[in-house]
């Protein structure tokens, strides 16, 4: 089994990061070189704007080569609670901002002829217990009457043609909803910046920033660049130089694991909608099938905001209990790969965006990035252009997490709180 992340395991890695010293005067500065950043910075580049990406680490290390590989469309939250709390306009306009993120990145793929098996798959929430379906059936009936009729319920008779388990009551169809395979795409959206001239530094961790002249300079250990204007993309990967959002941003662990390769029969014995799948859990699981036949399956195994390999290795065995309970049929698949990494929870799960602390940012996905990030890296792009592009996150307050200082010493409590909600829901 290899502790490293399928998605960059199995991706040729981006090749044209700058050589040399970290140095220059450019109009913007990026920080993270994830989805947000590349495509910010490659939007910045097409315009004719100056730009240098600094990463702490490579192309995609962060949550962008981690996660489990969904682009699934709309709000993960429920739908009527949003209606209550925004009001129907407002809520219709957060659940398509999803919708436009995904259109964005198909958008993409296609001007720069990236090789990533982008395909609209559509997405499945299926209910866990008899008790959850009431309220998925709920939440279905708001959003196909207010946001998206493109979706369907599915009740447990008609649920086997998708999913063959009999841990599922009925699900929702979201048919808008993609996969992707991560790792390439992070990388080729990487070389369309770095082809528009955006210099893209890797092992460039910004260490500390100061103000110069009406611009920053950022401080790196391998030296040291100023900006008019700074781009802060880096979720739960934040580091020590920004405190403001360290306070506003919750790093909590999510893990998963891969199979071997799936026979044909394994497929159509377990996942033959071959979609994306997400459970109803609280601390539930998400998983699909790969170009290469592999069923990922990752989910919140342990509430922790460690990822390494000690870490990793106990959430993968987590999850290959969880997947032989769902699927007995596959118990005996051989797991291949295991790995763990961080998502930038908010308090309200709900991302924020916009100016604050001196820097533009756009982070607090939580675990809703991957098809909303690159989208605005592009707004965000054409708001320091000058350009009016609605920020649907813009309006939402954004207060510091109380007693949180940037290590979330309270998640095994969080963690307590959900397992107990799970049992009695």
């Amino acid at each position: 089994m290899r502790q490293v992340p399928y998605w960059q395991d199995s991706a040729t890695p981006f090749a044209g990061a700058a050589t040399g010293p970290v140095a220059g005067d450019y109009d913007v500065a990026v920080i993270g070189a994830g989805f947000t950043g590349l495509g910010a910075a490659r939007r910045l580049a097409m315009e004719g704007k100056s730009v240098v990406v600094l990463e702490a680490l490579r192309v995609g290390a962060g949550a962008s080569g981690r996660n489990g590989g969904h682009l699934n469309n709309g709000i993960a939250h429920s739908y009527p609670a949003a209606m209550e709390r925004f009001g129907a306009e407002k809520a219709r306009a957060l659940y398509r901002a999803f919708d436009d993120g995904i259109a964005t990145i198909e958008r993409i793929i296609a001007e720069e002829g990236i090789d990533c098996g982008f395909r609209r798959s559509g997405k499945l929430k299926l209910a866990s217990k008899a008790s959850h379906v009431a309220g998925l059936r709920r939440n279905f009936e708001a959003v196909h009457r207010e946001a998206d009729p493109d979706t369907e319920w599915l009740d447990r008779a008609t649920l086997e043609a998708e999913v063959v388990s009999d841990a599922f009551h009925g699900g929702m169809l979201q048919r808008r909803s993609a996969m992707m395979h991560m790792g390439r795409f992070v990388a080729g959206l990487a070389d369309a910046a770095a082809r528009r001239s955006a210099v893209i530094h890797e092992e460039a961790l910004v260490t500390a920033r100061t103000r110069s002249g009406a611009g920053w300079r950022l401080e790196t250990p391998r030296g040291a660049v100023t900006a008019g204007q700074v781009v802060l993309a880096t979720g739960a990967y934040t580091g020590d130089a920004f405190p403001w959002f360290r306070r506003r941003i919750v790093p909590v662990g999510s893990f998963i694991i891969a199979t071997a390769p799936l026979s044909e029969a394994q497929i159509a014995a377990s996942v033959p909608g071959d979609r994306t799948f997400v459970n109803s859990m609280n601390i539930g699981n998400y998983f699909r099938l790969t170009p290469d036949r592999r069923l990922i399956w990752g989910g919140r195994a342990r509430f922790s905001a460690r990822s390494d390999q000690r870490s990793d290795a106990r959430s993968g065995a987590v999850l290959k209990a969880a997947l032989a309970e769902v699927f007995p049929q596959l118990a005996d698949v051989g797991i291949d790969y295991c790995w763990g990494g961080l998502v930038d929870m908010t308090a309200d799960r709900f991302p924020r965006a916009g100016q604050a602390d001196g820097v533009w940012f756009s982070m607090g996905y939580s675990g809703h990035g991957a098809q909303i990030a690159t989208h605005m890296g592009e707004i965000i792009a054409d708001r320091i252009m000058g350009r009016a592009r609605v920020n649907p996150w813009e309006d939402l307050p954004w207060a510091a997490v109380p007693m949180h200082s940037g290590k979330p010493w309270f998640l095994p409590l969080v963690g307590m709180y959900y397992k107990m909600k799970d049992k009695v829901s």
